[in-house]
């Protein structure tokens, strides 16, 4: 079994040489955070015109070279490629015998732990899992906003003191997953921080069919609010028609965009749906209000009026 050891100063003086497999937009800004801390970016592999402007722009004075160049030029390596080339990767350097005894071996992946990286584990590698919670733009405004950043970190036992310097050194903090968790956590981030980029956009649309000349200048402040309030209250923090149970309202949202935005309806209806699961389980969302909502949430468009619908003047629409 392979044990970390901490590089002897004789050996190492300028602490490790740092190599990226697949210069996307993680593996370059994650090396270039090393170097801040001291360590030596040395190699860098890419293949498509973008990551080499992209090497070029984050470490300009390190070469491009091949993968197996890479893999014998650095102590530390950073295997930063998508998700579902990764375990072919892993075997391919183990086969071609690329894998240098005593080497760090990191991959980025939020999906995988440790595990995929056992034919290198095998070849003497250390493996470590270390996965930036954070979106990325290929800039250097990622390497600032590493600071802080949480890091998804799958390590052995004898390595996790060396996952935890790494991802400390980068200005992250560890949040130890367990390997057979790792899918589950990968699942919540995407949930949160990819679909919501694509909420935003679909929204902006529609603020601009509608007319709306600025439409990020006006969700900023809203969208800035309503994720501040979700973090520090969870379910406590929902409103608007859904959670008060305005079905007349959410009918008149489905029947516009079935005119304007057809592609919109269903994301609209699957949110609602699970907004007014959220808010009846929290209290917020009244049971009797709740059936005629659930109905439009169903597929209809003009809920029944009645003493307590949005068109009865005993119906006060309740807090904003």
């Amino acid at each position: 079994m392979s044990t970390f050891q901490q590089p002897d100063p004789k050996d190492r003086p300028a602490r490790l040489t740092v190599g990226v497999v697949g210069a996307g937009r993680v593996g370059p800004a994650l090396a270039a955070s090393l170097q801040l801390a001291g360590h030596r970016p040395v190699a860098v592999s890419a293949v498509s015109d973008a990551s080499v402007r992209r090497a070029g722009l984050l470490l300009p004075d390190v070469p491009v070279v091949s993968t197996a160049q890479v893999m014998e030029r650095a102590d530390l390596v950073l295997l930063t490629v998508p998700d579902d080339a990764l375990p072919g990767l892993v075997e391919g350097l183990a086969e071609t015998g690329a894998v240098r005894p005593g080497q760090l071996l990191v991959h980025t992946s939020g999906r995988y732990g440790v595990q995929v990286l056992d034919p290198a584990l095998r070849a003497g590698a250390l493996p470590l899992a270390l996965h930036p919670a954070m979106t990325f733009t290929g800039t250097p405004v990622d390497v600032q906003r590493l600071a802080g950043c949480s890091f998804g970190v799958t390590a052995r036992a004898e390595l996790r003191m060396a996952a935890e310097a790494l991802v400390i050194e980068m200005g992250g903090e560890p949040e130890w997953i367990a390997e057979e968790s790792r899918p589950l956590y990968h699942a919540a981030l995407a949930l949160g921080a990819n679909h919501l980029v694509t909420l935003v956009a679909e929204s902006m649309d529609l603020l601009r069919a509608a007319g709306v000349e600025s439409p990020n200048r006006m969700l900023g402040p809203l969208l800035g609010a309503a994720l501040d309030n979700a973090l520090r209250s969870g379910d406590a923090a929902l409103t608007g028609p859904v959670a008060r149970g305005d079905a007349g309202t959410v009918a008149a949202h489905v029947a516009e965009l079935r005119k304007h935005s057809p592609q919109s309806v269903a994301a609209y209806l699957a949110m609602a749906r699970a907004t007014a699961d959220r808010a009846l389980a929290h209290g917020l969302l009244k049971p009797e209000l709740a059936e005629d909502l659930l109905g439009v949430l169903a597929g209809g468009t003009n809920p029944p009026a009645g003493p307590e619908s949005p068109e009865s003047p005993k119906n006060d629409g309740g807090d904003r």
